[in-house]
């Protein structure tokens, strides 16, 4: 029952908002009382901070599996980005934004994590495309990584509207490509920035 309640907390939450869904709701979409619900959770903050967890876990084994297909580190990222639109696509409003706004302190303990994990991937991505040779080799990895995290991590807290967000993303994606770029890369990057569905 606990994980049943997460499920459809965290789906309400994304879809209509952190602020404005009340445990009420929760109990009312599920056909149970309230009670139910306190007996898991003591208040709303613990339940999207279970919530949120849940969502990272679900974020991170789908990257590893994208990770574990062996695209170049190019063709990798943009996979990564057709992933985040899948999951995020029917959202008006960017839960991160939405997160830091009500909830800051349960949004400061998840960018943590998030910054320390996307790390890990950014870093790996970037030794796999200088392998690779889209990548060149005097980049400075530790640099690089965090420039690309601060701007993508600025650009989810910052911005209110999804949509605004997904297309802020595509620039900033574009704009770290650019820099640590080998010529093979810089075509590797046109051919994806080609694609109609990004």
């Amino acid at each position: 029952m606990k994980d049943k309640i997460i499920k459809k907390a965290t789906d309400m939450f994304l879809k209509l908002g952190f602020k404005s869904v009340t445990m009420d709701d929760i109990a009312c979409e599920m056909c149970i009382s309230k009670k139910t619900i306190y007996k898991y959770f003591s208040n709303k903050e613990k339940l999207i901070e279970e919530g949120t967890e849940v969502v990272h876990q679900k974020i991170h084994s789908m990257m590893d599996e994208i990770i574990s297909k062996n695209y170049n580190a190019i063709e990798e990222n943009f996979e990564l980005r057709k992933m985040f639109k899948e999951m995020f696509q029917s959202f008006d409003h960017s839960p991160a934004y939405q997160l830091k706004k009500h909830y800051p302190e349960i949004y400061e303990k998840m960018m943590a994590t998030e910054i320390e994990d996307c790390s890990q991937v950014f870093k790996q991505n970037i030794e796999k495309g200088i392998v690779g040779g889209i990548y060149r080799n005097d980049t400075d990895i530790k640099s690089a990584v965090q420039f690309y995290y601060t701007l993508i991590f600025s650009i989810n807290e910052n911005t209110m509207l999804e949509k605004d967000a997904y297309e802020l993303e595509l620039k900033a994606l574009e704009y770290h490509t650019r820099a640590i770029a080998t010529p093979k890369g810089i075509e590797e990057l046109e051919k994806q920035l080609k694609n109609p569905n990004l």
